[in-house]
């Protein structure tokens, strides 16, 4: 994995908005409504390519495919396990957030959970017929022995993202893929396992295949393991924390499990507190996670650090060593408003971390995805792009700074267009 040796390298969470013909053809598939696959299939190939071109001419230096492939971070994975179907979901799957949180403010999840879902959604693209059949919540039920059978789908994911990439200069890039302990949701596991950690045992096997496709064809591989993890207890209450440390731990263990054999220098981990602009006022503290962080098989660790909720905990890094050899990947940019940060206050957010971790530690993120589903947008397209330009100007003027050499003092727009051969 590049480090930040020269400069400070820029990356992003995964999700890209998707184009429109990209989100019609996801919105037919998720209703059941007849689309020619064939034309959905090059949609995808050609917003890939495009989606990594402007990538690399806003100036990112590790971009991936937008994950415009797939309905959403979690929802394709059935698409590549047998023994797992999607099943209708209960009234509560179409609430997000966590239960305490709910609970601190009911009036405003209740009024949030009926429109966040298509607030920047195209205007000419009618969303009503998928108010009660949402890809965010798609939820599976468990319909016997999970086994992997998405290497055609893997495999294709990678070429195009290979095919992509052709002619274009790039450090690293990317392919994300989800962790076994995001199904916490799964019904009728206990019908063909006999404890839920056998259960995720075998997700993390069927998921190892995956996982050593995508870096043996030289890929960074990304491993999403959000905090609403199965059984991580986000409720603050004293008697749950020992519970929600249990389930982290428990966790871990199965993430590692899956990733047994994968180079640990071709991973990187990206924790999150739920990306929704709600009042995040039941996350877990960044020190709370870190025993667990540190115990990940991966090189590099990206965490929310524009979220104001956890933007301060940058100073923790200054009782907390950083593993030697390890990068950190902050986010310096936040998908869940519209307001553009100020390249000076991503360039300062650098410096914070730089002067605690190193600089040579540092990669410039963003918190979370743009849209981790197909029908979940987080701001509106033009602004997604301003920001991660903001994001590159920013980084540009902190390596100015923390390296005052000349290879550092390109302007941003010479630092995009150096990006493209």
């Amino acid at each position: 994995m590049k480090r930040s040796t020269e400069r400070i390298l820029t990356t992003h969470s995964g999700s890209l908005i998707r184009t429109r013909a990209i989100i019609e053809g996801m919105k037919a598939r998720t209703i059941n409504r007849p689309y020619d696959q064939h034309t959905l299939a090059v949609d995808i190939r050609n917003g890939i390519a495009e989606v990594v071109r402007q990538q690399v001419e806003t100036g990112i230096d590790i971009p991936n495919d937008g994950e415009f492939g797939r309905r959403g971070f979690t929802s394709y994975i059935h698409e590549r396990l047998s023994g797992l179907e999607p099943r209708p979901p209960d009234p509560h799957d179409f609430q997000l957030g966590p239960g305490g949180e709910r609970a601190q403010f009911p009036d405003f999840s209740e009024q949030y959970d009926k429109h966040f879902r298509f607030l920047w959604m195209h205007p000419d693209i009618d969303m009503a017929e998928v108010a009660n059949a949402p890809a965010i919540v798609e939820r599976f039920r468990v319909t016997g022995p999970l086994r992997y059978k998405g290497q055609a789908a893997v495999q294709q994911d990678i070429a195009t993202l290979k095919a992509a990439l052709q002619g274009l200069n790039v450090a690293d890039a990317f392919i994300t893929a989800v962790t076994p302990t995001s199904r916490h949701s799964d019904r009728d596991v206990d019908k063909y396992y006999p404890t839920l950690q056998a259960y995720l045992y075998d997700l993390a096997d069927a998921m190892h295949e995956e996982y050593k496709a995508i870096t043996d064809a030289g890929f960074i591989l990304q491993c999403d393991f959000a905090a609403l993890n199965p059984g991580a207890i986000i409720d603050r209450t004293g008697a749950l924390r020992e519970d929600a440390r249990k389930a982290r731990e428990l966790a871990v263990e199965v993430l590692n499990h899956a990733l047994r054999d994968v180079p640990e220098d071709r991973v990187r981990y990206h924790h999150c507190w739920g990306s929704n602009n709600r009042p995040h006022t039941t996350d877990t503290p960044l020190v709370e996670i870190l025993p667990q962080l540190f115990k990940i098989k991966a090189q590099a660790y990206g965490v929310e650090s524009a979220n104001p909720r956890h933007e301060h905990e940058w100073m923790a890094w200054k009782d907390v060593r950083l593993p030697d050899g390890k990068i950190l990947i902050p986010g310096l940019i936040s998908q869940s408003t519209n307001v553009v940060e100020h390249p000076e206050l991503v360039a300062w957010r650098i410096k914070n971390f730089a002067s605690v971790v190193g600089k040579e530690n540092v990669i410039a993120g963003v918190d979370c995805g743009f849209s981790q589903y197909w029908d979940q947008i987080r701001v509106h397209p033009t602004v997604q792009w301003a920001k991660l330009q903001a994001l590159v100007e920013g980084a540009a003027l902190a390596s100015r700074e923390l390296w005052g050499r000349n290879v550092a003092d390109a302007t941003p727009a010479e630092v995009a267009v150096a990006h493209v051969s």
